[in-house]
């Protein structure tokens, strides 16, 4: 008995044996594989901030191109206009209406009446976008005699001025830092002057700015507006035949006594032409 079950026992050791012998290399890495998934993870687990990172980490976005930004231009606008206008009260009442509407101004103006005209002298400032307009309405007020304009690119200037403003504002601060820490009289008055240098400085540089700024604001129109004006003809008086007489025996006289005046005035040839005769005279009775 001892001896069959031992046989039986020999069997079932044999045959576990066949059966993980004929087990398949690829059944082995399913299960490896299997494992490693049950291990790993889950991405549809993971939290959303963690799926975003991710997503991040994997596909990042190309930049965007900036575009380069262009200064804008400073320009200057500047013309010069004559008008001749029939009547000057009514284009100059036209014209304040006009400079009003447009949302310009009068900077200066004058009026005189000289060689046969009534003119005006004005200056008009008007800002950039309404140039044109008022450029145009102006000359429907008259004939245009003339009419120039002149555009000034003020840009690299205006750059210009303003980085040496900056420049100078800069140094008038390290010289007032120095100011502070400074001991001696000496060094104390040395550097209040050259803040007042840098001062006077800055004040001219601001001032050019200022100008520069105002200038490209509003542009200005010169315009001189005249009417001619008709000059009276008189009439030639009508003279009597006893007035013009006695003009006559007036100018004659008056020719009498300048011939008189003028042979009076040449008595020295006069003399030596009396003299040369009678030296002419004694010679020929010389020799007769």
């Amino acid at each position: 008995m001892n001896y069959t079950f031992g046989i039986t026992l020999g069997l079932a050791a044999w045959l576990c044996g066949c059966s993980h012998a004929q087990k398949e290399p690829g059944d082995a890495v399913a299960d490896s594989v299997q494992a490693n998934v049950m291990m790993a993870p889950s991405l549809d687990a993971a939290s959303p901030d963690q799926r975003s990172e991710s997503a991040t980490a994997d596909v990042q976005a190309p930049p965007v191109p900036t575009a380069a930004v262009v200064p804008a231009r400073l320009l200057i606008y500047h013309a010069d206009l004559r008008l001749k206008v029939v009547s000057l009260p009514r284009a100059s009442a036209s014209l304040d209406s006009l400079v009003r509407r447009t949302g310009g101004y009068l900077s200066a103006a004058t009026e005189a009446r000289t060689d046969g005209e009534w003119r005006q002298a004005m200056t008009i400032r008007v800002a950039p976008s309404r140039f044109q307009a008022l450029m145009a309405a102006l000359g429907g007020l008259g004939t245009v005699e003339e009419k120039k304009l002149t555009t000034d690119d003020v840009t690299a200037q205006h750059a210009d001025v303003a980085a040496r403003l900056a420049t100078k504002r800069a140094v008038e601060k390290r010289y007032v830092d120095l100011l502070s820490r400074a001991r001696k009289i000496s060094e104390i008055l040395e550097i209040e002057g050259k803040i007042g240098e840098v001062r006077e400085e800055i004040e001219s540089t601001e001032s050019r700015l200022k100008t520069l700024n105002d200038e490209v604001a509003y542009s200005t129109i010169s315009l001189i507006c005249y009417q001619p004006l008709v000059q009276p003809v008189h009439d030639a008086p009508v003279v009597s035949f006893a007035s013009r007489l006695v003009d006559s025996f007036y100018s004659g006289w008056t020719l009498l006594t300048s011939l008189l005046i003028g042979l009076v005035s040449i008595w020295p040839l006069l003399v030596v032409a009396a003299l040369s005769w009678l030296a002419v005279r004694r010679w020929r009775r010389r020799l007769a």
